[in-house]
């Protein structure tokens, strides 16, 4: 039994709300409780329901995309016909999309719900967006009066391929708005994503607003945590912030440290000049910029992205920097990061239809269940395997890279034998995208990757430290560790 549906959502914000509130605070109460009124009204009215309200903005489902369409068409024809205040007018974008979504809770989760935030990113106020899913569903059945029109292909903020977005147009709507906020709207090289991203909204907003007051924040976590993913989609989140762009390097190739200003100077498109360092250049081209500047999988090249970061920060004083890296930088003024797994459903659940309503409601899970579907497209989570699926969730301590390798198993075994085969996790999880980097092929190659960085006294620190288990107090890491060698003693857990 696979617990997910397909519904129609219905996103809703104010544009420019922030700035309104700013500048009206006595009149903004009762306009956001008139906007609100008939937003919801016109939700009720026709079959959804309101599952979220954050703010200013509605998150609404139906069991029907015409239900859909018609209440969203009403809630705006509303809003336009409303006589607001002289001095301002609320305006509110809206889109739908349709898709699978998992319920829990009086609340929903899922990628569908994903990217139909990502759709209403790309709006402007009065302006009602739907996805391709969702006009398929609508072609022969929109409101008197109302069609559809295709706005091209745009790539959303969630990093995946183009997505062909059309406008419901109506005679009493505005039908002309600005370009759509799509990436290909600001400045950037962000890599498009053949996967989809899953969860951690609570860590992008917490990075976003980390942002918005430190210039250099760097994610830290173990191998194969996910730190390159979640820095790809904050950067995509944070894009209309940095005028001259949003450029992303990638450190993990790079062997030789003394070749970082270049890689990052050659990214920029920037040349080598006649008896001039490489990075006196890069600094003077960033002096002017507002830039967002990501630099991933620093670790390996420490000591020379440390130098570049405290030069750019010190000289560019509207760059911002967002790095990963095993450690942090270290600089001061830096706000490091640490990326945790992913949320693990609950392996003691003994009620196994509760178990397989509710699995794909946490980001492990769903990542293992997303995943394993590219491998065997009819997969499903049914009660017979959700236990199963959730047992390896937890063996493999929520890890992406782990959950992904275990997953790409499905095609030649069930998951009740792929979870009887962990004993032995470093053997099972191999087999990673031929085209990734060879530390991200198989679980052992990124402990090797990690182990490798560490020095000598490191080395034989953490071996000490092995004896331990579910952590250590610094008094007895004393008692292990400490000798005539100098090994530094760890920080307490």
């Amino acid at each position: 039994m696979n617990s997910s549906h397909v519904l129609t959502f219905l996103f809703t914000d104010i544009e420019g709300s922030t700035q309104l509130w700013e500048r009206f605070p006595d009149a903004m109460p009762a306009a956001l409780a008139k906007h609100d009124e008939l937003v919801r009204n016109a939700i009720e009215q026709n079959s959804g329901s309101v599952f979220k309200t954050v703010g200013d903005s509605f998150c609404a489902v139906f069991e029907s995309a015409s239900d859909a369409v018609r209440a969203v068409l009403q809630a705006q024809l509303a809003l336009q016909a409303e006589p607001w205040d002289d001095r301002f007018l609320i305006k509110a974008r809206m889109a739908l999309h349709t898709g699978e979504a998992h319920a829990r809770d009086n609340d929903y989760f899922g990628n569908t719900l994903n990217r139909c935030a990502r759709l209403l990113a790309v709006g402007h106020g009065g302006q009602i967006l739907a996805s391709s899913a969702t006009e398929t569903l609508l072609r022969d059945r929109l409101p008197e009066g109302a069609t559809l029109k295709s706005l091209g292909s745009h790539r959303l903020k969630d990093l995946n391929q183009p997505e062909v977005i059309y406008q419901l147009v109506h005679a009493q709507l505005v039908e002309e708005f600005p370009t759509l906020r799509g990436l290909g709207s600001f400045p950037n090289n962000l890599p498009v994503q053949l996967t989809s991203f899953i969860g951690r909204e609570r860590d992008i907003a917490e990075i976003k607003e980390a942002l918005a007051s430190k210039r250099l924040i760097t994610l830290t976590g173990s191998g194969g945590v996910g730190k390159t993913r979640l820095t790809l989609q904050v950067a995509a989140e944070m894009l209309e912030q940095f005028s001259d762009g949003t450029w992303f390097v990638e450190l993990a190739p790079v062997s030789d440290p003394a070749l970082v200003p270049q890689v990052i100077a050659s990214m920029l498109h920037l040349h080598e000049e006649p008896q001039r360092a490489i990075s006196d250049t890069l600094v003077d081209y960033l002096r002017s910029k507002t830039l967002l500047l990501v630099l991933d999988n620093c670790e390996h090249v420490l000591d020379a992205c440390i130098r570049l970061s405290d030069a750019i920060l010190h000289q560019c004083p509207q760059v911002r920097i967002l790095a990963s890296s095993r450690e942090a930088l270290g600089i001061v003024g830096e706000q490091s990061y640490r990326v945790q797994s992913l949320t693990l459903p609950d392996s003691r659940q003994i009620d196994s239809a509760q178990l397989a309503q509710t699995l794909e409601t946490y980001e492990a899970a769903r990542l293992f269940v997303e995943r394993a579907m590219l491998s065997q497209p009819d997969f499903q989570v049914t009660e017979s395997n959700a236990a199963a699926i959730a047992q390896i969730c937890h063996r493999l301590d929520g890890i992406p890279l782990a959950i992904e390798l275990a997953a790409a198993r499905v095609k030649a075994m069930s998951v009740e034998q792929l979870l009887a085969r962990l004993q032995d996790r470093f053997r099972l999880l191999t087999g990673g995208s031929r085209t990734a980097l060879p530390r991200q092929q198989t679980l052992r190659a990124a402990i090797d990757w990690s182990y490798a960085l560490l020095s000598e006294k490191e080395k034989t620190l953490l071996r000490r430290l092995s004896v331990f288990s579910g952590g250590w107090t610094l008094e007895a890491a004393e008692k292990v560790c400490s000798d005539d060698a100098e090994i530094p003693l760890p920080p307490a857990p």
